[in-house]
């Protein structure tokens, strides 16, 4: 797991501009000033394209957190 929290931080800190950034499985999009919607969508193709793989918008509608996210990959990468 904490290697998807560092790939994830690096997406992070790339897609939303910001180094302090500090990820863990409980993070939120309320707890990082950009992560807005519209940067949301940005993670989400970065995500995409940096483990080659797709989402539905069902899948991306329950996400909750980090953990959520990269329990989402987890699950394509196992497919």
């Amino acid at each position: 797991m904490n290697n998807y929290i560092t790939e994830f931080e690096t997406l992070f800190k790339d897609v939303l501009e910001n180094e302090d950034i500090v990820l863990t499985n409980e993070t939120t999009a309320t707890e990082i000033d950009e992560w807005d919607s519209i940067n949301h969508i940005y993670l989400v193709v970065e995500i995409e394209k940096h483990f080659k793989i797709k989402f539905s918008s069902s899948e991306i509608l329950q996400w909750q957190n980090v953990g959520e996210m990269i329990d989402s990959v987890k699950a394509k990468k196992e497919d």
